[in-house]
């Protein structure tokens, strides 16, 4: 049975990902003249330019792959580092719960390797813009080098600024802080969010959670939400489903907020409550 695929074809410079039977993965850019080289065989790009996504494709050698377009969760596990780089499980819920979309104007504070740097110029698309900010150049400089890789360094200004002096940016939509003490700018983060933006940082324990807590209220931040992702795959064998041996659990506590104008003090009872938990108890 011949198979003809109607959908999108690949194009010269795009970034693709060929993928073994076995799950293999390795991203490239189809540039006219390119080859990867594996030990399963060489693969010429100018034989992939024109296919459809999906194809299965074989190496000099015999060796099948399949010719995908990129996935942004494995391009972010591919980042290369010098630092812990947030997982794509935070990540996601992140931009989710943020908001973050095609042309917004996003300011990121801890740009570290940069894989949430890459998510979000992934997600504002051409017409966004992120803003990052980073006090140790040997962090930018790897950031930058994995954003060129990807073909976003376009959409992102990288600042080498310590944030105590403020932002440079002023009523931007998102602001994410991955610092260890993001209660020391708050006002700064409040200044350079626009009215009712959103606010958002991951933090590793619950001390600094609780010390950031009224730091938020001081700065006339509302409708506060801490939580936590927890992610468990399961082996997807038909015969056999059941969870994996390991999961993702504990990463980092998320936070969020906005920032809204207060004419007089927000009541407890005027906070948002879920109606399916007990209020009996002490907030």
């Amino acid at each position: 049975m011949t198979f003809i695929s109607d959908g999108p074809i690949t194009k010269a410079g795009d970034l693709a990902q060929l993928v073994s039977p076995s799950n293999k993965i390795y991203t490239v850019r189809l540039t006219p003249g390119g080859k990867l080289q594996t030990h399963r065989g060489v693969l010429d790009f100018d034989n992939l330019i024109g296919l459809a996504w999906g194809s299965q494709v074989v190496s000099h050698l015999g060796s099948t792959f399949f010719l995908l377009p990129p996935a942004l969760g494995s391009l972010l596990q591919e980042t290369r580092r010098n630092t812990q780089i947030m997982y794509p499980k935070d990540i996601g819920f992140v931009l989710v719960n943020m908001g973050i979309g095609p042309g917004m104007h996003v300011i990121e504070a801890g740009t570290g390797s940069g894989a949430m740097t890459t998510a979000l110029a992934w997600t504002v698309g051409e017409t966004g813009h992120v803003y990052t900010y980073e006090v140790r150049s040997e962090f930018q400089n790897l950031a930058r080098k994995n954003l060129d890789r990807l073909g976003l360094a376009d959409r992102v200004t990288l600042q080498l600024k310590d944030i105590i002096d403020g932002f440079e940016e002023i009523g931007v939509d998102a602001l994410f802080l991955d610092l260890p003490n993001p209660y020391d700018y708050m006002s700064q983060v409040r200044q350079a969010l626009k009215p009712g933006g959103f606010f958002g940082c991951i933090l590793p324990t619950m001390n600094q959670v609780a010390r950031l807590l009224p730091i938020l209220h001081l700065n006339q931040f509302a409708f506060v939400d801490v939580c936590e992702i927890i992610l468990r795959y399961y082996k997807s064998n038909p015969q056999r489903l059941r969870p994996t041996d390991r999961m993702v659990a504990h990463t980092g506590y998320l936070i969020f907020a906005r920032p809204i104008t207060m004419i007089t003090p927000l009541a407890e009872d005027n906070a948002s409550v879920d109606p399916d938990v007990d209020q009996s108890e002490d907030d």
